[in-house]
């Protein structure tokens, strides 16, 4: 349990929106993109926050290489990996 939340429960939250937002979504889920408004709106807000996440880890991730960058041998190492994979690639399946 997190936040006072179990894992899975689901709560009923109310929201105003404009008329105009509203009137999309409506679009969305006559056009069948979504089954009903709150499924529109609960992956609207699943999508904001896995972004958020993502935005975070990458401050992270340039917080971090900021702080403690990547040595020219760990740089030569990471290209050396690369080419090996390229090479090792079965291009012809590809083709």
């Amino acid at each position: 349990m997190t936040d006072g939340y179990a894992p899975g429960m689901t709560i009923q939250i109310a929201v105003k929106l404009p008329d105009d937002l509203v009137g999309e979504v409506d679009r969305l889920v006559q056009r069948g993109d979504f089954d009903s408004r709150s499924q529109a709106v609960r992956r609207g807000l699943e999508a904001m926050v896995a972004d958020r996440r993502r935005q975070e880890l990458d401050r992270r991730y340039r917080d971090a290489m900021s702080r403690l960058p990547e040595t020219e041998e760990e740089m030569a190492e990471a290209t050396r990996s690369a080419v090996d994979a390229i090479h090792e690639e079965p291009w012809e399946r590809w083709w």
